[in-house]
């Protein structure tokens, strides 16, 4: 009973549907004043969060390829950004695996190991949960007080999931998980200096997120860097949550539910929905940005190997169109 429902399309579309629920009476409710915040959203504005964003996903990009070399599968920048971003696309689908499967599919075509491109995007997820809400654990009682009573619970989260990132534990753990599944161990545990190197990528992404959503929050109620502290926080918070809820795709409705109730002590209701929308909107804009980058980098690889008559090994888009995307619904990975 218990895998027909996880394999219900309604379990899966339930949740989210119910928080988009959620999202569009409160977009209703306050529809006056939407409204009136839309209209004094400076373009400038939105312009200047997308291409902070854009340029925190090229730094999530680095730390998980950074981890991958350090597992012992270096790819050139243009192979892991056709591998990642690509695969990206599949948090948009409901259920929780379809980005990480296909992250290993395409992974392989770059001989990369399955068990280490598995590794690689949970540990690399790890990474982004815990800095995310490292950040949130700084910057929330920087903003006040009142913050952090109310929040401590980050800063409780932060601890053990930074603590989960000492390489020989993480080494131990993975591993553990891997004779579980009856799987070879890694070939090589991750390094202080390899796990070094992500973890620093991941927090230059976190300064670039924090400062799209100052821009949306600085332009809102016109407060300039004092609500540095308090965007940076509620993003990086909203963001945790959307990731830790994951039946939700994307992290779609938690994540603006989330960033509302944060951001509530400096902006109206209506205020607060419009940062979280067009923060939403700007994160996909960064998504396909770097999805459409990902495919002329295949496009061009191809049409080299075909000038040069190689057939050579399997590219990113010789994996059936993006095949995966299509039949996300009846594939289910090995």
């Amino acid at each position: 009973m218990i895998r027909h429902l996880a394999a219900s399309r309604w379990v899966k579309l339930g949740p989210l549907a119910l928080a988009l629920g959620f999202l569009s009476y409160g977009l209703y409710a306050e529809r006056a004043s939407v409204a009136a915040a839309l209209h004094d959203l400076a373009w400038y504005s939105v312009a200047g969060a997308a291409v902070a964003v854009i340029a925190g996903l090229g730094c999530m990009m680095l730390s998980w390829r950074a981890l991958l070399a350090d597992l012992g599968s270096p790819l050139p920048l243009p192979a892991a950004i056709r591998i990642l971003f690509v695969a990206q696309l599949g948090k948009y689908i409901p259920g929780a695996v379809w980005a990480a499967a296909a992250q290993v599919e395409l992974g392989r075509g770059h001989q990369v190991p399955r068990r280490r491109s598995a590794t690689a995007a949970a540990v690399g997820l790890l990474v982004t949960l815990a800095t995310a809400l490292l950040v949130a654990a700084v910057a929330l009682p920087l903003s006040s007080g009142d913050a952090a009573r109310k929040y401590w619970w980050a800063l409780a989260l932060a601890l053990p999931a930074l603590l989960g990132l000492y390489p020989p534990l993480t080494s131990s753990v993975v591993n553990g998980l891997l004779r579980l599944a009856r799987r070879p161990p890694l070939e090589r545990p991750i390094s202080t200096a390899g796990m070094a190197q992500t973890v620093a990528w991941s927090l230059l992404g976190w300064v670039f997120f924090s400062v799209q959503a100052w821009l949306l929050v600085m332009d809102m109620t016109g407060k300039g860097l004092a609500v540095l502290p308090l965007a940076a926080g509620a993003y990086a918070l909203a963001w945790a949550v959307g990731l830790i809820l994951i039946p939700f795709p994307g992290g779609v409705g938690p994540r603006e539910l989330a960033l509302i109730a944060a951001l509530a002590p400096i902006m109206s209701p209506g205020a607060a929905i419009v940062v979280a929308v067009i923060s939403r909107l700007v994160n996909t804009i960064g998504d396909l940005a770097w999805a459409l980058l990902a495919v002329v980098f295949a496009w061009r690889a191809r049409r080299a190997r075909a000038a040069r008559g190689d057939a050579g090994h399997a590219d990113v888009a010789e994996i059936p169109g993006t095949r995966w995307l299509t039949d996300m619904k009846t594939h289910r990975p090995g």
